[in-house]
């Protein structure tokens, strides 16, 4: 993985922390204020063990608390994160904090919504319906979101590729590895865009604000979250085994081709026109994931049909695949 990329895949993070934050803010400050002529003058906030409210904050503090909550969490986070990335572990920083600043989003926007909803239309904070199962609700996102975010970073983790020396002939049963990753930081931007539309959408759904109709746009907006995501950035991973091409945060969808299964390897030139646009795209060149202009890796396989993937360094992998590929030729002649 060269400087460049690291550098941009900070970024990415980078911007992507940044809009959850923003994101995050807005929706607690909104979405009281959505229902201000539906709610009391004082809120219920707490709740005891039997199930009634047992304390109350005027309707101001109820609205200005969450959020200055989160704001102070989200300056630590982002300033952890930034200092991080001027020191050597900014990867497993960067994992710690988005599980932190998931998971800790989600509980604070579940709570705001659940006590909208308690208090919506009713006179009195004392009169205030039931939270338990919202929490309940709540907590498990927030525990799915953190999940999510640790996978993520543990796959970050694992891209970063062992020291590589400039020469490309393969000992015989030596093992080798060369490791490439491209994002687009504005597919990323529009999928973090959908993403908060989606919690908002959701948020809205559980204070009661909206009806089936917010749940069909959060279902909606997720997908887009998740097709964007997906295309958004990608890992090229050469072994002995052949060509490993991944997709998303996850790595999910993988498509793999051995060695045995390449006719050739190259480097060519693409742009986003030329193929039909960003993301995943099928046109005459074959496929392509296309996330930024320039030189991208390309393979024809044994059956005629071309793949192209955009990632740095991709002349160092054509040479290792093609290595492999005549390696593999003399073996078997």
């Amino acid at each position: 993985m060269t400087e460049r990329t690291e550098r941009g895949n900070g970024t990415v993070r980078g911007v992507g922390a940044g809009v959850w934050v923003v994101g995050v803010l807005a929706l607690l400050v909104a979405l009281p204020l959505a229902a201000r002529n539906r709610l009391p003058d004082r809120l219920a906030t707490h709740w005891g063990t039997g199930g009634d409210p047992d304390s109350s904050m005027p309707f101001w503090a109820a609205t200005v608390f969450p959020a200055l909550l989160w704001l102070v969490l989200a300056v630590a986070g982002l300033l952890a994160l930034w200092r991080a990335h001027r020191s050597s572990g900014g990867v497993a920083a960067s994992s710690w904090v988005g599980v932190t600043l998931g998971f800790t989003g989600v509980t604070l926007l579940g709570a705001q919504a659940s006590i909208v909803r308690a208090n919506l239309d009713r006179t009195d904070w004392r009169d205030a319906g039931s939270v338990t199962v919202w929490v309940v609700v709540t907590l498990a996102g927030a525990v799915a979101v953190g999940g999510v975010a640790l996978l993520i970073g543990r796959r970050a983790r694992a891209t970063v590729p062992p020291v590589a020396g400039p020469a490309l002939e393969i000992p015989e049963g030596q093992r080798f590895v060369w490791l490439s990753r491209t994002s687009n930081r504005w597919l990323h931007l529009t999928a973090a865009v959908c993403g908060i539309v989606t919690v908002g959408a959701a948020v809205a759904a559980m204070g009661g604000l909206a009806g089936l109709h917010a749940v069909w746009s959060a279902a909606t907006f997720a997908l887009a979250t998740v097709a964007l995501l997906a295309c958004a950035s990608v890992q090229a991973r050469v072994t002995e085994k052949g060509l490993e091409v991944a997709l998303g945060p996850l790595g999910w969808p993988t498509r793999r081709w051995a060695a045995d299964a390449i006719a050739s390897a190259w480097v060519e030139n693409r742009t986003a026109m030329q193929v039909g646009g960003w993301g995943y795209r099928l046109s005459g060149l074959g496929t392509t994931v296309m996330l930024r202009g320039g030189a991208c890796l390309v393979i024809r396989t044994v059956k005629g049909k071309d793949f192209a993937v955009s990632v740095d360094d991709a002349e160092r992998g054509a040479a290792l695949l093609n290595s492999l590929i005549t390696q593999r030729g003399a073996g078997t002649a």
